[in-house]
């Protein structure tokens, strides 16, 4: 579902909020926040979707770690997970059994105990998980608090929606493909972590609305516009290439229409290059707001714990919520 079909359907409810809901539905967020106590805040997501490569352990990775990431997101540390699982039952259970061990194998690397789920017969497979995660309640960092000034660090090559479509294309190199599976089967804890002991003003993955619609919530909720270097943006190996070709997932038309309308593009832009910071991504790296003198500590932080950075960007001034491409 587009998100301009999800906003309307959720702006028509009677939502109730509660002076401990810290992060609910208004700020666009990577997971809802909820205050116990001054000191302890429950991060709570849910995330799950269909295969989008053939190995069935290595697609529940992928699809636990997109799902786990989102706590990270926040600031937050995962720490109860539950399946959710559709299958069909006429279904090969050696398969099923290979998703959910995959997406275990990546609880167990964030330290996240997995305390059961729920399965519905489906023809078509989808996996995911709902994760409960821990934060103090002064430590959110959400996508509202990006300020004048900082810079725009990503800690993940773009590119995961174009691979995987060519790797459903049957057009894939072995070598983009590992690579891609590589990157979105990676957690974004290292970089949580970082951002974290260097004071993030502001942060959010990159999933399924792309570079493009995850900066455009960011700007909206912390009420600034952005700045982008289109040519400073990291790509995984072949996917200027495919893209080139036209294998650009549907996903990055249907975000483009979103937020065409705030987006504007500053000298000439390749059009290829223009798809691609619409394009869906999966599992993404981490787009973090910090202020200038605090970018180098960050990226220094991220080296030492083997987990790349660029500066793609930065916050201008407050504003309606428009990201400048240029």
């Amino acid at each position: 579902m587009g998100p301009g079909a999800l906003e309307e359907i959720l702006s028509a409810l009677d939502i109730p909020g509660h002076p401990d809901l810290l992060v609910g539905f208004g700020g666009r967020d990577d997971a809802g926040v909820y205050r116990l106590n001054e000191t302890t805040a429950l991060v709570q997501t849910l995330d799950f979707f269909t295969p989008m490569v053939d190995d069935p352990y290595v697609f529940g990775q992928i699809a636990a770690t997109n799902a786990l990431n989102d706590v990270y997101a926040m600031g937050g540390r995962p720490l109860l997970a539950m399946n959710i699982v559709c299958f069909p039952e006429c279904g090969e259970m050696e398969v099923l059994g290979q998703i959910l061990a995959g997406g275990l194998d990546k609880l167990k690397e964030a330290g996240a105990l997995l305390m059961g789920g729920h399965t519905v017969d489906d023809n078509e497979p989808k996996y995911g998980l709902a994760v409960t995660g821990l934060v103090h309640p002064d430590r959110i960092i959400g996508n509202n608090g990006a300020q004048p000034g900082d810079m725009l660090i990503l800690t993940k090559p773009l590119g995961s929606g174009v691979i995987t479509t060519a790797i459903k294309a049957e057009m894939a190199s072995l070598e983009a493909a590992a690579e891609a599976v590589s990157w979105m089967s990676t957690l974004n804890r290292a970089a949580a972590e970082a951002m974290q002991e260097t004071g993030a003003h502001a942060a959010t993955d990159i999933t399924g609305f792309g570079l493009a619609g995850h900066l455009m919530e960011l700007a909206a909720a912390s009420r600034v516009d952005l700045e982008v270097d289109i040519n400073r943006l990291p790509f995984m190996q072949g996917t200027l290439e495919y893209a080139a070709m036209g294998l650009i997932p549907a996903g990055a038309y249907r975000n483009r229409d979103h937020v065409i309308s705030r987006v504007v593009f500053r000298g000439q832009t390749d059009p290829v290059m223009s798809d691609l910071i619409f394009s869906p991504e999966t599992a993404g790296g981490m787009l973090i707001a910090l202020e200038q003198s605090q970018a180098e500590k960050l990226k220094a932080e991220l080296t030492r714990v083997n987990c790349p950075a660029w500066v793609v960007g930065r916050v201008m001034e407050s504003g309606e919520g428009r990201l400048i491409i240029r």
